[in-house]
């Protein structure tokens, strides 16, 4: 049982992980502009299919990761240039509605392009070899995928607070975010800022698509659709609009799906005699393996019961009357 727990526990940084990743992208967008981009998911699907170009044409690992996170990042600030910074301003419901239309214009352009090529809608992704098998740690075996998804996260959300701590540009950002009126009066660029903002989060979506890519084994233009609502809830539980607030948000979300997983059917795995008759058939009863396909459910009543206890998330401030 403690191998499994261990195994569970680096399950559960893993999908934090990647969550994190995409949830940063969104609440460094939604800081700046207010802007609620669902339209985020689909750079993630850019990216993996990016990703099954570069490995499919026989490039490695090395070689394919700064190709797809540069098309990607491309792809993200052509987003912000065309589509939103036009209708920076407008009402909320306009933009919402322009990240929507924008996800559609890059589902259904990806799907076009597929089929013109003659490619099928659902594509094998080609792993390589690096993200491919286990590691073992005496009886515990761990997805090579797995621990590099760990790694990544920590490694690239490490580096983005450096950045926003410690650059003049990091810093402008979370001037802007506080007040973007304010930043443009005191000199601060804003386009540059918000650009930057883009690019950060379509970098951090590149890797995150790359890597869950790996995980599913397959792709297909509305693979993002997913992970973006995922990263979405990991936002609002940690505080939307915090940076921090979304990485503890994801690493929450990653958390508690994989208890809810780990936990259902844990009494057929208790071995006999382990526990008393009544704990067992208590938990066989109460945790059945079934639960395992409740999983989402449980996240969002989880989301529920934040929105009700902390409405602004766990690391968020309450918005004033004279804010809003």
């Amino acid at each position: 049982m403690t191998d499994y727990a261990i195994q569970q526990v680096v399950n559960a940084l893993s999908a934090g992980s990647l969550y994190a990743l995409m949830a940063v992208g969104l609440a460094m967008v939604f800081g700046i502009l207010r802007l609620i981009n669902f339209a985020h998911g689909d750079l993630m699907m850019i990216a993996a299919y990016i990703a099954v170009f570069c490995l499919g044409a026989g490039l490695s690992l090395v070689l394919s990761l700064p190709i797809i996170v540069i098309g990607t990042v491309i792809v993200g600030l052509l987003m912000e240039r065309v589509a939103y910074r036009p209708i920076r301003g407008a009402p909320d419901v306009a933009v919402l509605l322009s990240s929507f239309a924008v996800g559609q214009i890059l589902q259904n352009g990806t799907l076009l392009t597929t089929r013109l090529v003659g490619k099928p809608q659902l594509i094998a992704f080609p792993s390589p070899d690096l993200l491919n098998g286990v590691v073992t740690l005496g009886s515990i075996t761990i997805p090579k995928v797995n621990v590099a998804s760990f790694i990544a996260g920590i490694v690239l959300l490490g580096l983005l607070s450096l950045f926003v701590t410690r650059t003049n540009l990091g810093l402008s950002m979370r001037a802007a975010a506080e007040d973007l009126a304010a930043a443009r009066l005191v000199g601060i660029k804003v386009n540059r800022v918000v650009a930057t903002a883009f690019a950060i989060g379509s970098a951090l979506a590149a890797v995150a698509g790359l890597l869950y890519s790996v995980q599913a084994g397959q792709i297909n233009p509305y693979m993002g659709f997913t992970p973006v609502l995922k990263a979405f809830i990991a936002a609002v539980i940690g505080g939307f609009g915090s940076i921090a607030g979304a990485v503890l948000g994801g690493y929450v979300l990653g958390v508690l799906e994989v208890l809810v997983t780990s936990l259902a059917g844990i009494g057929d795995l208790l071995p006999a005699g382990s526990v008393p008759p009544e704990i067992r058939d208590f938990l066989q009863h109460w945790l059945p393996s079934g639960l395992a396909s409740w999983r989402d459910a449980v996240v969002f009543v989880v989301l529920i019961l934040v929105l009700l206890v902390r409405p602004q998330g766990i690391l968020g401030r309450r918005v004033r009357d004279d804010e809003l």
